[in-house]
């Protein structure tokens, strides 16, 4: 099998076992997926992460031995780092931007359905962010709120060591653009695209889609 035709690997930790039962059953019948490991717990999460390697890591937030949030980032310190889609209910939003700021790729709610289940994972392993519709509109104002997420040299300043077409893609990822999205507007391959989100995000110092979304929104690149 080609890497390109490798399944997605996913790691599932919720300390209810209802929950990481059902999200197995989905995710069992999606093709190209492939349920690797379950925690009950953060830390059980990084230790099976380092062993399995999984691409995307469905993370619950409020779990037990260690939260979801104290678990991003040694997941995001594996190499290679997985992508960290957070699992959480309505009305979690101030966990939900903590973990945006942690570099998650992005939440779920755990109601979704299994094609937003499905999709979600998928958008994960090819590096767009996942926001879930519900609360994205009141996690995202949240965050243009507050205090700038990176810290260091001022949003303009980073946005000054952008090159010209980097900068065209930083304000597609403010509108909320997928990889192939933007490869479809600018007439460009989406290996190419997302070369330029690594490089936006180097230079940034962000530590995620969301993260340089917000940055966008900021400088006036995105409305």
């Amino acid at each position: 099998m080609t890497e390109s035709a490798r399944p997605i690997r996913v790691l599932l930790a919720d300390d209810e076992t209802m929950i990481r039962t059902g999200v197995r059953l989905i995710l069992r019948h999606a093709e190209g997926i492939d349920v690797v490991a379950e925690a009950p717990d953060g830390r059980r999460a990084v230790e099976l992460a380092a062993e399995h390697h999984p691409d995307v890591v469905l993370l619950d937030v409020r779990m037990p031995v260690c939260d979801g949030l104290a678990a991003i980032a040694p997941l995001l310190a594996l190499d290679p780092a997985p992508r960290v889609v957070m699992l959480t209910t309505f009305g979690d939003d101030d966990n939900v931007v903590r973990a945006l700021r942690e570099g998650a790729t992005g939440f779920l709610l755990k109601d979704e359905g299994p094609q937003e289940l499905i999709s979600a994972v998928r958008a994960a392993a090819a590096g767009d962010a996942v926001l879930s519709p519900g609360v994205t509109g009141a996690v995202i104002s949240r965050m243009l709120r507050a205090a700038d997420p990176v810290g260091g040299a001022g949003p303009d300043e980073r946005i000054a060591r952008l090159t010209g077409r980097e900068r065209e893609v930083l304000a597609m990822l403010g509108e909320g653009l997928s990889n192939q999205d933007i490869a479809t507007r600018l007439g460009i391959g989406t290996g190419t695209v997302k070369t330029h989100v690594g490089a936006i995000l180097d230079k940034t110092g962000s530590a995620s889609r969301v993260q340089a979304a917000l940055l966008a929104h900021r400088t006036g690149l995105a409305t």
